[in-house]
């Protein structure tokens, strides 16, 4: 009997130690690449505070199996996740619309004491095509934090919580400004201010960073700068949200987001649209300038067997990118999701990080490697 306990015991360990080697080789098969934009990341690994979450997509008849990849992601190491939070509060902006009987994304609209008349499609195709900020003020507006933070725990989704605007003063205003909502040509109502719950710091690591700070007086503060009161949104949760998106069937009911297939399909479109299919032509917006993934080091223009369903998140010297990316061409399809710190001065809100020069390389090349691997798997 006691043969038989050990070895059960042994067989557990090394089942274990298989599966902890599985999770993570192919991250670390990427990042061990001799390319110079992953190496000189990987050689000085621990100031970039870098977190990847990979998922391997396998189909067999009709049924679609996730094979979950990680890499230092922790919820607990805090990183700040800028225009990432887009994503969820378009879903919610939707959902709160299939509870509105005389409102829907193409109900006209502005916020009061703003000027813009516009949409919810409208704003949602902002916030994809060039991560446009004040179109996610204007749905921020609609929700409220209460309501942004209680639906998306209800969902199963943790390790998240959204606090403010993006770049606008009083971003953390409790109270949010009322909606007027053009019923018709000649009609006109107003919604309710939402009264928020106070926000309080959060109680996880690394939230204070760096050595200094300009505060909103340009004047530099010889401190760590401290996140806690601003929004929290870790590498599973996203991964969790984009999984919702493109694979609901995966979920259970209350799991996924309330979309009809009209509004799914919207976003989806929104998400992997180029800049210049919504009708920003400048050079300036050239194919990868909101996906940082296999193309973000480049100008050039992106295949179009090859799709990027993403939201990515640059501010505070913090890059960070989530992404289904399908290759229709060879069958390739998996979900990535990955932030990394370039602050080498380690003073924020300077302007001076090194987005260019190591951060959006490196994302580009973990991203080309992933998908070299995938290409791999399927010979």
């Amino acid at each position: 009997m006691k043969k038989v306990i050990l070895f059960l015991l042994m067989a557990l360990l090394f089942t274990s130690c298989e599966e902890k080697v599985r999770s993570t080789a192919p991250i670390q098969q990427a990042l061990a690449s001799p390319n110079t934009a992953v190496k000189n990341v990987f050689d000085s690994l621990s100031k970039y505070e870098v977190q990847i979450k990979f998922t391997r997509i396998n189909r067999k008849n009709d049924s679609i199996f996730f094979k979950d990849y990680t890499f230092q992601d922790k919820p607990e190491n805090y990183f700040y996740p800028a225009s990432t939070v887009k994503l969820p509060i378009s879903l919610l902006a939707l959902e709160k619309l299939n509870r509105i009987d005389d409102f829907d994304m193409n109900t006209v609209f502005y916020i009061e004491n703003d000027s813009i008349e516009t949409t919810v499609a409208k704003e949602i195709t902002k916030i994809f095509a060039v991560s446009d900020n004040e179109a996610y003020n204007r749905l921020f507006e609609f929700l409220g934090q209460n309501e942004i933070n209680i639906k998306l725990h209800k969902k199963g989704i943790e390790n998240v919580r959204i606090a403010h605007r993006l770049s606008i003063l009083d971003a953390d205003n409790v109270t949010t400004n009322p909606l007027v909502i053009y019923l018709n040509d000649s009609t006109l109502r107003l919604s309710e201010k939402i009264i928020n719950k106070s926000i309080t710091p959060l109680e996880i690591e690394n939230t204070k960073k760096g050595k200094g700070f300009y505060d909103e007086d340009d004047v530099l503060i010889n401190e760590a700068f401290d996140f806690n009161l601003k929004n929290y949104y870790a590498v599973d949760a996203q991964h969790e949200v984009l999984k919702r998106i493109i694979f609901p069937e995966k979920f259970k009911k209350e799991e996924q987001f309330n979309l009809n297939e009209t509004q799914r399909e919207f976003v989806l479109n929104a998400m992997s649209s180029l800049p210049k299919k919504a009708g920003y032509t400048s050079d300036e917006y050239y194919d990868s300038y909101v996906k940082f993934f296999l193309f973000g080091d480049s100008k050039e223009d992106i295949p179009k067997h090859i799709k990027i369903y993403n939201k990515v998140g640059y501010a505070y010297g913090t890059l960070t990118d989530c992404a289904y990316i399908k290759d229709t061409k060879n069958n390739i399809e998996f979900l990535l999701t990955a932030t990394i710190l370039v602050n080498k001065n380690g003073i924020f809100n300077d302007n001076t990080y090194e987005y260019d020069s190591i951060g959006i390389p490196f994302l580009a090349a973990l991203g080309r490697e992933l998908y070299h691997q995938e290409l791999e798997v399927i010979k």
